[in-house]
């Protein structure tokens, strides 16, 4: 074999690494995209922030030590963190306090915080950290931030109920997600239009949120199927990816990708979060119920678009997943463990955990809130719904389910301490009675009580079983916000609407009594304030009655639809024409103004803070523990 001159060999490699030059010179750069989450990585990547919503506190961590660097306490259930560009600082949305506050991730001081209406739950920045993006989950709007200055320079109304959020590499445009619906939008940042917008399934619900792949041609969100026309909820509540199909032959579609079926026979629950790797070849997604972490291959065939590659068990209640920026780990938030933990992406082993805050609940809530979002045994043998999938965080699905008993709207637990007995149909009179649930068709689990089940009603539970009362010590425990109609007290719409609320006119308040606007309220008796409004016959599979507990109107602006069968879309509906016989109070001869008054009114619920009130006039309150 005649040896090839050592000149030649050296133009060769000149040659080629000159074609490679010129390659890169004429290839675009693939700009960097961010989304909105619970972790995020810093640019440098040598740092990530996980926000801590029970704790209440943001936690910085390097990597890949897994060192926790400092806690930063922010406010009430902080949910999506943002790195503010290339820089050190960076953004948390304060769900619980409406703000939104500026961190300093190496001293660990607040800078500033920027109010805004209500419930910011998504924000992403832009390349240079200028401008910050946030959704508000309620009115469902999106605000634009001057992070430096405090100064909200514009708010879009662009959907409802907005949580998910990402942005472009370029900054040109965002994606945002409706909670309850899973739509969709695309909206340009210069003004706030909406571009392109991608509908989902009647079915589709709980869509928090949404990232964008490294090539911009396509967007992943994760969700799941509400199936509402199923009694006893069978096959109902399956979890879902969908694939956002922005450029490309098929841009401007969607493809929704069942994840009960992508692995065989293996059922999971509650997709929490998800996240694409910086090679654009995988997809993360995080169960919540199930505490599994699937990582999906991207076909991106416009066909298949996504496979099962791989899997590992997660810790309790994985809320967040992130690669890790060389793409060579990937990271999972346990939001009930308290720590975040990290694997190979080739093993499926883990290389490393770190505890990110202590655990804040007392050891009842702690066990009462695991049980709330498994969807694994002793809650359920199916592995396909647990409490949170219709009462996520104690809030409600949006939803009307057909049920055995009839229709039913899923309302919010807030205030559901003060509020018993339970159900539309009063058919629960502590929380101890959802064993009866647990057991039954709809979740068919072992149980948390053993031996027989007692009748509702007839026994009292409370203090048979720790883990029963853990569960209802939890469920429990959710408090009613102020309305943020009313953060400034009263506007005089509203007064005037109270004014008519309390007036022997319309009669409202002869049954939505009291601090918590109902006269259902915890006693030992089984004889309940039951009332006919009028709405039963509207609903042909209604089985069990036309009278109905009376619900708390307590948030009242953000838990439509409303009345037990969901068939008022809005509160001028219920006032209305839902109301064409004055049974839920007397409406008919109030004219428009006065209808809106008393919506405004409706609306501002609470005002005040509701469970001092009831302290004040000694109402009972119930736990769960036992006594």
């Amino acid at each position: 074999m005649s040896r090839i001159p050592r000149l030649r060999i050296e133009t060769l490699r000149l040659f080629s690494v000159l074609l490679l030059l010129l390659f890169a010179a004429n290839t675009p750069a693939v700009a960097q995209t961010h989304s909105a989450g619970l972790m995020n990585f810093s640019a440098a990547g040598d740092v990530f922030a996980c926000s801590n919503r029970d704790s209440g506190t943001v936690s910085i961590v390097s990597w890949p030590e897994l060192k926790l660097l400092r806690e930063i306490p922010v406010g009430h259930k902080p949910e999506g963190v943002a790195w503010l560009g290339k820089s050190r600082r960076l953004a948390c949305c304060v769900y619980g306090d409406d703000e939104i506050v500026i961190l300093n991730a190496d001293t660990g001081a607040v800078e500033s915080r920027i109010s805004v209406f209500d419930e910011p739950y998504g924000v992403v920045s832009n390349a240079d950290g200028t401008r910050l993006y946030a959704t508000l989950e309620y009115p469902g709007q999106v605000v634009v931030l001057n992070p430096k200055s405090g100064e909200q320079l514009q708010q879009w109304n662009v959907g409802q109920m907005l949580r998910g959020i990402c942005i472009s590499g370029d900054g040109t445009r965002i994606l945002v997600t409706e909670y309850l619906t899973a739509m969709v939008r695309e909206i340009s940042t210069a003004d706030g239009s909406v571009k392109r917008t991608w509908k989902a399934a009647s079915t589709d619900n709980l869509a928090r949120q949404i990232v964008m792949a490294p090539g911009q041609q396509r967007a992943y969100v994760t969700h799941i199927r509400s199936r509402v026309t199923a009694a006893h909820g069978n096959g109902s509540i399956f979890p879902y990816a969908s694939v956002i199909r922005l450029g490309g032959p098929e841009q401007g579609t969607r493809l929704r990708v069942p994840l009960d079926t992508i692995r065989g026979t293996r059922v999971t629950a509650n997709p929490w979060d998800c996240d694409v790797a910086p090679d654009g070849r995988s997809l993360a997604v995080a169960f919540a119920g199930t505490n599994d972490l699937y990582v999906l291959k991207i076909v991106g065939d416009d066909y298949v678009e996504l496979d099962f590659q791989s899997s590992v068990r997660c810790g309790s209640n994985p809320r967040a997943v992130r690669f890790s920026p060389d793409g060579e780990s990937f990271l999972v938030y346990n939001a009930l463990d308290f720590n975040v933990v990290a694997y190979d992406l080739r093993s499926g082993q883990i290389t490393g955990t770190v505890n990110v805050t202590e655990c804040p609940l007392d050891d009842d809530v702690l066990l009462g809130k695991q049980l709330f979002y498994t969807a694994l045994q002793p809650m359920t043998s199916r592995a396909w719904i647990s409490c949170s999938s219709c009462h996520p965080d104690g809030d409600a699905d949006g939803r009307t389910w057909q049920q055995p008993e009839g229709l039913r709207s899923t309302q919010p637990l807030a205030g559901l301490a003060w509020t018993h007995p339970l159900h539309w149909s009063a058919d629960r009179d502590e929380v101890q009675d959802f064993e009866h649930t647990i057991r039954g068709a709809l979740m068919g689990g072992r149980g948390l009580l053993g031996g027989r089940l007692p009748d509702a009603l007839d026994e009292t539970i409370t203090g048979r079983s720790k883990a029963l009362d853990a569960l209802a010590a939890y469920t429990n425990s959710h408090q009613v916000p102020i309305s943020p109609h009313a953060k400034n007290g009263l506007t005089e719409a509203a007064l005037r609407g109270r004014k008519l609320f309390m007036s022997a006119e319309t009669g409202c308040a002869n049954c939505h009594s009291g601090p918590f606007y109902s006269d259902s309220q915890p006693t030992a008796i089984t004889e309940f304030a039951m009332h006919n409004v009028g709405t039963g016959n509207d609903d042909d599979t209604e089985l069990m009655s036309p009278a109905y507990d009376t619900p708390t109107l307590l948030g009242l602006y953000r838990s439509a639809p409303y009345l037990h069968h969901g068939k008022a879309a809005t509160l001028h509906d219920v006032l209305t024409t839902m109301n064409p016989a004055d049974r839920h109070g007397s409406t008919s001869q109030l004219n428009t103004q006065q209808v809106n008054d008393l919506v405004e009114f409706l609306k501002s619920l609470p005002w005040e803070d509701p469970e001092k009130a009831a302290e004040s006039a000694g109402l009972l309150r119930v736990s769960g523990r036992s006594e």
